[in-house]
C-alpha cells in the first residue's frame, strides 16, 4: 500500500528563502514550456513531449543561471505536471492547462527520492538543498519514501508531505454487517441500522466571524502590512473550518469502515444538487463534502480489507418501499414520512433510502 504522511515543518530564514525562489522557479518553468508548446503547435502544428522540454530545459538554465539554485529535480517534475495536464486534456477531456499565477497564495512542489537524500530523522527531515527541516510532528513514516511534496498555504504555514509505498496496514476483524449509507443535508448519513449523524455545519457557525473578518480587510489597503495581517486571519480561520470538516470525516468514516464490511453509498451528482445562485442550499451542499467522504471511504475500504459499493445515482432510493420493493412517485423533499399505498407501511424518508441502497448494493455485489 501507498500512504503519505504529512508534516507541518518549520524551516529557517535561509531555508524559506530557498523554498520562495524553489516555488517561483517551478512555477516559471510550467509557464515558459505551456507558452511554449501553444506557440509550437499554432506555427508547426508540432507537438512537444516531456523529453523535449526536458531537452530545452537543460538549455534553459545555461541561459538562466537562477533555475541551478532550486532542487532540479523540482523542475522535471513540473514539467511532467505539464505533460500529465495535456494528457488529462487530451483522453479524458479535462480543462486545457492553464497559467499559474503568482498571486496564488497556496504554493507546492514535488521533489523525488534519490540516494537517501529525503529521510526522516527524530523531529527533523531532511530535504534536498534545504538539508534539515524541524518539524514537531511525531509520526514515524512507515515503507519506503518514494517523493516529498512541499508546500506553503495561505496562512503562511508550511508542510512537508512524505510519500511511502510497501506500508503494511493493518486489517480490522470482520463483523458480518453490511449497511447502506443515504447522505444529506439535515442529517450528514443515515445509516440503514437506523443511525443517523448529525451535520455539524462547521462553515454556517464560523460564517459571521468570516464575514466580520472579510469587512475588516475590506477597509485597508490591498498590498499593505495590514491588510496582509487581516487576510492571513481570515486565512488561519478558514483552516480552522477546513481543519473541523477534515477532523469530522476521517473519525466517521474508520468508523464505519472498522463496523461494517460491505458499504453501499449512492453516486451522487453534486454539482447538479448545487443551484446557479450561492443560496443557503448551495452553501450548505458545499459544506458536507460528500466527495471527500467517498474518497475517504474508498482508500481506507482498500487498506483495511472491507468493500465499497457504488450504486447508481439515478438509483431511485427514495421512491422504493423498503418493505414490499414497490415504487411510488416522486416526492418532495418536504415530505420526511410517508405511507406506503401498496403495503401500508410507514416509512421514514432517508431511512428508508438507507435501506435501499444497501438492497440495491448487496445485489450488484451478488450478481
Amino acid at each position: 500500500m501507498e500512504k503519505a504522511f504529512k508534516y507541518r515543518i518549520y524551516p529557517n530564514k535561509k531555508q524559506q528563502e530557498l523554498i520562495q525562489k524553489t516555488f517561483g522557479c517551478v512555477r516559471y518553468v510550467y509557464n515558459y514550456f505551456l507558452a511554449l508548446r501553444i506557440k509550437e503547435y499554432k506555427e508547426n502544428k508540432n507537438f512537444l513531449s516531456y523529453n523535449d522540454t526536458s531537452k530545452l530545459l537543460t538549455q534553459l538554465k545555461k541561459e538562466l543561471i537562477w533555475l541551478k539554485e532550486p532542487d532540479k529535480d523540482s523542475l522535471q517534475k513540473s514539467l511532467k505536471d505539464l505533460d500529465m495536464a495535456y494528457r488529462k486534456f487530451f483522453k479524458e477531456h479535462a480543462g486545457f492547462p492553464k497559467f499559474k499565477s503568482k498571486k496564488n497564495n497556496h504554493k507546492s512542489y514535488r521533489t523525488s527520492r534519490t540516494a537517501n537524500n529525503i529521510t526522516f530523522v527524530e523531529k527533523h527531515i531532511k530535504l534536498p538543498k534545504l538539508g534539515y527541516v524541524k518539524t514537531k510532528d511525531k509520526q514515524i513514516p512507515q515503507g519506503r519514501i518514494l517523493n516529498a511534496t512541499i508546500s506553503q498555504e495561505p496562512n503562511g504555514h508550511y508542510y512537508c508531505s512524505l510519500c511511502c509505498t510497501d506500508v503494511e496496514m493493518p486489517q480490522y476483524q470482520k463483523t458480518r454487517s453490511n449497511v447502506g449509507v443515504d447522505l444529506g443535508i439535515v442529517d450528514f448519513a443515515i445509516l440503514s441500522d437506523g443511525n443517523k449523524i448529525e451535520n455539524q455545519r462547521f462553515y454556517e457557525k464560523s460564517e459571521k466571524k468570516l464575514a466580520k473578518l472579510q469587512r475588516s480587510m475590506s477597509r485597508k489597503t490591498i498590498g499593505g502590512k495590514n491588510w496582509n495581517k487581516a487576510r492571513i486571519r481570515i486565512a488561519n480561520l478558514q483552516k480552522h473550518i477546513s481543519n473541523q470538516r477534515t477532523d469530522f470525516l476521517h473519525k466517521l468514516t474508520t468508523k464505519i469502515v472498522k463496523d461494517y464490511d460491505v458499504i453501499c453509498i449512492e453516486d451522487l451528482e453534486v454539482k447538479s444538487m448545487k443551484e446557479t445562485d450561492y443560496t443557503i442550499r448551495n452553501k450548505r451542499v458545499s459544506d458536507v463534502s460528500w466527495y471527500e467522504f467517498r474518497r475517504q471511504l474508498a482508500y481506507k475500504c482498500q487498506w483495511y480489507g472491507k468493500q465499497l459499493v457504488i450504486v447508481d445515482k439515478y438509483y431511485p432510493s427514495s421512491q422504493i418501499c423498503s418493505a414490499c420493493g414497490k415504487r411510488d412517485g416522486k416526492k418532495s423533499e418536504d415530505i420526511r414520512v410517508w405511507v406506503c399505498p401498496h403495503c401500508g407501511a410507514e416509512l421514514d424518508r432517508d431511512l428508508n433510502a438507507a435501506t435501499n441502497i444497501l438492497n440495491e448494493g448487496l445485489r450488484i455485489l451478488n450478481s
